[in-house]
């Protein structure tokens, strides 16, 4: 029922169009640009919401609810909300808008393959359709700013899960397998994927989810659940904790730069915090083998590489 959902609203959207931004959204299923994507200020396919009438706005946003669980999608709006908030902090150098997010049409809305994607700076939400099966791979979330507070209080505060369950997992473990799991002293600049094919594990592992028991391992399913439940829930895939690996980079006193990852089979999660005083957030969920689709693909579309 999903990819039938996804298919009526992709329809909707693009029926919504005029002739001029059809063509901006409409692209052919083995375009390279499907799987191209990025989550910073750049140029990407489709039709901007800015300057959308109501309906073909409404459809997009309702398209991108097909693949979100009603939290998500909440964190989503919230995070283009974030780019005003941001243009005020920059004084309007960056000239952002709310609206300055792209859907992409791959392929024939319906066929037996096809593709969407939701764009713009610090979301990223890409649904595969073949037949009756979707994949939405790559997830990302970020924001900037990670939190706006008042009187030390949050009052918009997109991913809080997303960091307060890896503290406490980090607290919860055991000495040794906290040695095992921070693997370095400082946090990388950004997600070590960043916008590449993710294929291979990352390396080192840190602690692996089968040696942690108790609260341990539980906290690490709620973690990983925080990810896998974005999606809607027909979409989601059960978690595994025992499968799975824990590594953390950096410090754990709060307002220092931060990192952290989940890896298991077919499963990477990666989030970072570390720029703009460590108050700039970026989060990712991957399907190494399966992003885009390649699972649901014949091999030659799968293995294609982005020009």
């Amino acid at each position: 029922m999903t990819a039938q959902a996804m298919a009526t609203v992709a329809g909707e959207f693009l029926d919504a169009l005029d002739e001029e931004r059809r063509a901006l959204a409409a692209h052919d299923f083995a375009d390279p640009l499907r799987r191209q994507w990025t989550y910073v200020p750049a140029w990407r396919p489709g039709a901007p919401l800015l300057g959308l009438g109501r309906a073909a706005r409404n459809a997009a946003h309702r398209l991108l609810a097909t693949a979100l669980a009603p939290h998500a999608f909440a964190q989503a709006v919230t995070v283009m909300a974030l780019e005003e908030v941001l243009d005020l902090r920059e004084d309007g150098r960056g000239r952002r808008h709310s609206d300055d997010y792209h859907l992409a049409v791959f392929g024939t809305p319906g066929a037996d393959r096809w593709s969407w994607r939701f764009e713009g700076h610090h979301l990223s939400v890409t649904a595969t359709v073949s037949g009756e099966e979707v994949e939405v791979a790559p997830l990302f979330l970020g924001a900037n700013p990670a939190a706006v507070t008042y009187e030390g209080v949050a009052v918009t505060r997109p991913l809080p899960l997303e960091e307060e369950l890896a503290r406490a997992l980090l607290a919860d473990l055991p000495a040794a397998h906290r040695t095992a799991a921070v693997i370095a002293g400082t946090a990388p600049p950004d997600i070590l994927t960043g916008t590449a094919v993710a294929t291979d594990p990352l390396e080192p592992y840190g602690v692996r989810g089968a040696e942690l028991t108790g609260s341990a391992a539980a906290l690490l399913g709620r973690l990983t659940s925080v990810y896998v439940d974005r999606l809607a829930p027909a979409l989601r895939a059960p978690v595994e904790p025992g499968k799975l690996s824990f590594a953390w980079a950096g410090p754990s006193e709060r307002g220092l730069g931060h990192y952290y990852r989940i890896q298991g089979p077919g499963l990477l999660i990666e989030y970072d915090n570390t720029q703009n005083g460590a108050n700039h957030a970026h989060s990712v969920l991957r399907r190494p083998g399966a992003d885009f689709g390649a699972a649901l693909l014949p091999a030659h579309l799968a293995t294609e590489t982005p020009s």
